[in-house]
């Protein structure tokens, strides 16, 4: 088991197997010494973890979570292109994307879902620039969809 799993093992998750694309799209490609995931969404076998718009069905704390898992969906992503978590020497960029009922604010903090884990799971590697943006909807109903980009150890 890698450093990077074994951490994973002691915030008490396990990283799922790579989800299944939704249509014509792979879920991570490696171009050179980085990984770019494709949106992955809040699904936990196979199942959105929470259906809706944050402020409406959702509440944030939800919406905190559903990031949460969309960005393990993304580091399993991550790992079927590099081989071996260990090999991220750095977390560069997350995209959030959050489906926000009308006047709700707060993508920011719903986002920190997916961030704080990253952190959690990389110490300082896993600290990385961040767009969390609203939108009205997102595919399969979910309440936020999340992409990383991976810088990869020589």
């Amino acid at each position: 088991m890698s450093k990077v799993e074994e951490r994973l093992t002691e915030l008490g998750l396990t990283l799922p197997p790579v989800p299944a694309p939704v249509a014509a799209y792979v879920p991570a490609v490696r171009a050179g010494r980085f990984v770019f995931t494709s949106g992955q969404l809040p699904t936990v076998e196979g199942r959105l973890l929470a259906e809706g718009r944050v402020g409406a069905e959702v509440t944030p704390e939800v919406g905190y979570q559903a990031a949460r898992q969309a960005a393990l969906n993304a580091l399993a992503a991550i790992k079927s292109v590099a081989g071996d978590l260990d090999r991220v020497e750095r977390i560069v960029k997350v995209t959030g994307f959050v489906a926000s009922a009308p006047g709700f604010r707060a993508q920011p903090q719903v986002m920190n879902g997916a961030s704080e884990l990253l952190v959690a799971v990389f110490g300082e590697a896993g600290r990385h620039a961040r767009s969390a943006v609203a939108t009205n909807e997102l595919p399969l109903g979910a309440p936020v969809e999340v992409e990383l980009v991976a810088l990869l150890a020589d």
